[in-house]
């Protein structure tokens, strides 16, 4: 489902609810949910609860990162081998969840994993519910109790996302640049020679908020372009020319203005250090235990340790850099 045609885009959910302004309007929104939750928490008036305990948006925005990259390497080791359509969902289900939830009041290692379950599912990738948890911790009872979460939560997810499942990824309108370079744009001898950077683009685009403030086309041309200029190749008669802009200067400024905007936003993507993550998730495990009513403590803390859901890591924390990107 979340394959669908790209033309479909400027009618979808995806554009009407799901694509904002500006990365304002989205720090905005995750400062409100901050603050609801601490808000309700401190309303409980339980010895032990105070604005010392919580995270403030700052550093929930780095443990977002933390668990989105352990979202990342759960799908890229996935047996069987996961469509890169349904990584791109689950990602998109996790920062739209987050966008109007805290990581205070919904454990991200559980929320992570029902999106990735939710995806394969709206993407029609046929995975059993078994299949799916056997790619965690080789543990029968953890895989059980895993399951357990993700069923129970998928209802939540499903809510808070508005019932809005179909995601429009950029990798569908990627190939279709390609398959029009090779068409009609006979400057460039092989296009495919543009593939593998462009796919580099996107897994890393996947990891920012590229996805909620602009259209997958603009993102998936962005990365053909990129891809273009790390190879020394001046595409501008492509837009020109063959996507016919020449003299439709104020459209053309537009599409280079958003190219920045997105170029910027993955130039300045960075992964949080492990000290800082490892301090934040103290704080997360003290505020879940403080915070959830003894009764349903088990799904507010989600698992105890991060190791149940990755068997093993791409590369440990310390070693990560850009260009293992190109591993996922």
């Amino acid at each position: 489902m979340s394959t669908a045609s790209p033309a479909m885009y400027h009618n979808s959910s995806q554009k009407k609810y799901w694509t904002f302004e500006n990365e304002a309007a989205l720090e905005k929104l995750r400062q409100e949910a901050n603050q609801k939750f601490r808000s309700k928490a401190l309303s409980i008036r339980k010895p032990g609860i105070n604005d010392s305990i919580f995270l403030d948006p700052r550093e929930e925005k780095m443990l977002f990162k933390h668990y989105e990259k352990r979202l990342l390497d759960f799908c890229s080791i996935f047996k069987p081998a996961m469509p890169k359509s349904v990584v791109g969902t689950a990602c998109m289900y996790f920062r739209r969840f987050y966008l109007n939830n805290s990581l205070m009041e919904y454990h991200p290692r559980t929320i992570m994993l029902t999106c990735a379950y939710l995806s394969c599912k709206v993407d029609e990738f046929n995975v059993s519910s078994t299949q799916f948890v056997g790619n965690l911790q080789e543990n029968p009872a953890a895989q059980e109790r895993a399951l357990e979460q993700i069923l129970e939560y998928e209802l939540l997810l499903i809510q808070q996302l508005n019932f809005h499942l179909v995601v429009h990824n950029p990798y569908r309108p990627m190939e279709g640049f390609l398959i029009d370079l090779k068409t009609r744009y006979p400057l460039l001898e092989n296009p495919e020679v543009l593939r593998k950077n462009a796919e580099d683009f996107l897994n890393r685009a996947a990891m920012t908020d590229a996805g909620l403030l602009f259209s997958p086309s603009q993102i998936a041309l962005t990365a053909v372009l990129n891809s273009a200029a790390r190879a020394g190749l001046n595409m501008e008669t492509y837009l020109t020319e063959c996507m016919g802009l020449k003299d439709n200067k104020e459209t053309l400024s537009k599409m280079y203005d958003a190219m920045r905007r997105i170029t910027v936003l993955i130039k300045e993507y960075e992964l949080p250090r492990t000290d800082e993550v490892n301090i934040y998730k103290q704080k997360l495990e003290r505020i879940h235990a403080e915070c959830a009513p003894n009764t349903n403590l088990k799904r507010k803390h989600g698992y105890e340790d991060d190791d149940h859901v990755v068997k093993k890591p791409l590369v440990t924390e310390e070693e990560w850099t850009d260009d293992d990107l190109d591993a996922l």
